[in-house]
């Protein structure tokens, strides 16, 4: 399904190409567009990581190990996933790998970022690795044996933009790759347009484990809360993890909207019922809502996560409804996923 929806892309843009050659910008412009989305990858390719590690691929990589649930997904969505022979631990707990590729719940786990399986990721013979920053230590010692490692890091999202355009050099994918990235541009356009002329409420962020922790302007929510048209009311935080705070730091925020994490351990009610947050603007408005997880969890960077802004936008936005933003979420998942997503 994937592979015919690629297709079907590709000739729509052959012609709407043949259709805009009548002057010499738009000839141009797409004559650039054509060199850019059919770029192949030349080896040995030579790139700089996330890290800033250099690394030297020898040849096109055969078979992957992904320790990142984020590059999973983004393999995923580049059609690369019958290139993986590993991913990270708790993969059948992902809807969008029951979704799109319920084969990779049967491959071998090599762990998680607090916990990875070096012996088990070697004995899998890789020829590349994707981790986390986080496990700098182990792609040290992959290295050190021979293995290519990348370490990524998309903690906003011109951070997880680069880690596309990077993945799809070492894997040669650029024109896969060049239609998610011209799908994310768009409702990068979309959103800043929509939001532009809009008051810019203030948004708390809820983390995953409790409601006292939060994302700061180091973390890719912080982008996410921007894009939609908010300001984040946790932006002076500067950890690039979550940050626990206090009730008495929250109602000093006061924001006018509390967003829930998608996979937190708690519900909207829980927040609207506890008395110490009685007094706060959202919860007397009742302007407490939790992020959808029905494939993924949009506040990460993973290559959907551009849609976790456009639904924050329907929340936050009068010029955003949630029609549209459904409807951008289900074009997303139809061509890069090719299942139809349920809201």
């Amino acid at each position: 399904m994937k592979k015919l929806v690629s297709l079907l892309l590709t000739v729509v843009l052959l012609f709407s190409a043949a259709g805009c050659g009548n002057t010499a910008t738009n000839t141009t412009s797409q004559n650039t567009a054509n060199q850019e989305t059919n770029v192949q990858t030349t080896y040995p390719v030579t790139v700089t990581d996330q890290a800033g590690r250099e690394v030297t691929i020898a040849e096109e990589p055969q078979r992957v190990v992904s320790g990142y649930y984020i590059s999973t997904s983004l393999l995923i969505a580049l059609e690369l996933e019958s290139k993986l022979v590993g991913i990270e631990a708790k993969a059948a707990d992902r809807p969008i790998y029951q979704l799109s590729a319920p084969e990779l719940i049967e491959l071998p786990n090599v762990g998680s970022a607090k916990q990875f399986d070096l012996e088990g990721c070697v004995a899998l013979e890789p020829d590349l690795v994707i981790l986390p920053l986080k496990l700098s230590d182990a792609a040290d010692t992959l290295t050190e044996l021979g293995i290519h490692v990348l370490l990524v890091n998309p903690e906003d999202q011109a951070l997880s933009n680069e880690m596309r355009d990077l993945v799809a050099v070492v894997m040669n994918c650029q024109e896969k790759a060049q239609l998610l990235a011209d799908f994310v541009a768009e409702q990068e356009v979309f959103l800043a347009e929509a939001t532009a002329d809009s008051d810019r409420p203030s948004v708390y962020l809820a983390g995953n484990s409790s409601y006292l922790s939060t994302a700061g302007s180091k973390m890719y929510q912080n982008s996410l809360i921007t894009m939609a048209g908010g300001e984040n009311v946790a932006a002076e935080i500067e950890d690039t993890y979550w940050a626990e705070v206090d009730y008495e730091q929250l109602l000093a925020w006061n924001p006018e909207y509390i967003i829930v994490a998608a996979e937190a351990d708690y519900t909207v009610e829980d927040v609207l019922n506890d008395p110490n947050l009685a007094e706060l603007q959202a919860v007397k408005e009742n302007k407490v809502y939790q992020m959808p997880n029905n494939a993924e969890a949009w506040d990460s960077p993973v290559p959907g996560g551009i849609l976790g802004a456009v639904w924050l936008s329907s929340i936050l936005c009068e010029n955003v409804t949630g029609e549209t933003a459904n409807s951008i979420i289900g074009e997303f998942y139809e061509t890069f996923y090719g299942f139809t997503y349920e809201t």
